[in-house]
């Protein structure tokens, strides 16, 4: 993945969303964001939660019970459905999708999320074990690494690392009101940013030899 350009990452084969969110897919640091909210949403154990690979993009989420049935989500690749849902929960709304072709569906596969390969999984782990303001500085440096990395300023595996750097410069502080979080990811988003010089000046360097 060293050598991934912009053009590559944004090439999602399946799913049409905007940049950032395709970049965020391409490291699966998207993923690693539901695993913060699928813990918050649903009151859920971070070892209750995992992560797998399904190249098809069909099913979206998988619930397994205590007696080892599962449930799976599924639909087709349009962000509108899910959108939709959340606008109108609990109540299912009629709309003019796009259906499952179910004669297609020839086969889905699965495979288990390598965080060696996918660090940015590793990183959201952390940071919702840890809390308090980890949570947030992955967010801001998230953002501010993919900024750059889109404007060719930054590798494509410099995003981990610029986020691994705030991370580790973030103290553990706990929030007590607003003003805490928006000063965490003020201060988060400043540190990406002197991360995403270091990084993007000496990656410039190697490039020129």
């Amino acid at each position: 993945l060293t050598n991934v350009t912009t053009e590559q990452a944004l090439a999602h084969p399946n799913w049409r969303m905007g940049n950032r969110i395709t970049i965020d897919s391409a490291t699966m640091m998207n993923k690693g964001f539901e695993v913060i909210e699928a813990r918050w949403l649903f009151g859920m154990r971070p070892d209750q939660i995992d992560v797998v690979v399904h190249p098809q993009s069909t099913i979206h989420s998988l619930v397994e019970f205590v007696d080892g049935s599962v449930l799976a989500q599924l639909g087709p690749t349009d962000m509108r459905m899910p959108i939709q849902y959340a606008l109108t929960y609990p109540e299912r709304v009629a709309s003019n999708r796009v259906a499952l072709d179910w004669p297609k569906l020839k086969r889905l596969d699965f495979e288990k999320a390598s965080t060696r390969r996918f660090p940015c999984l590793r990183l959201a782990r952390e940071a919702m074990e840890k809390g308090g303001a980890w949570p947030c500085a992955l967010n801001a440096a998230d953002e501010i690494a993919v900024a750059a990395f889109l404007e060719r300023q930054l590798p494509f595996l410099g995003i981990p690392e610029v986020i691994e750097r705030v991370l580790g410069r973030t103290p553990r502080l706990r929030f007590e009101k607003m003003e805490d979080v928006l000063t965490a990811d003020a201060e988060a988003r400043r540190m990406a940013r002197e991360e995403t010089q270091r990084l993007g000046v000496k990656a410039g360097a190697a490039s020129t030899r």
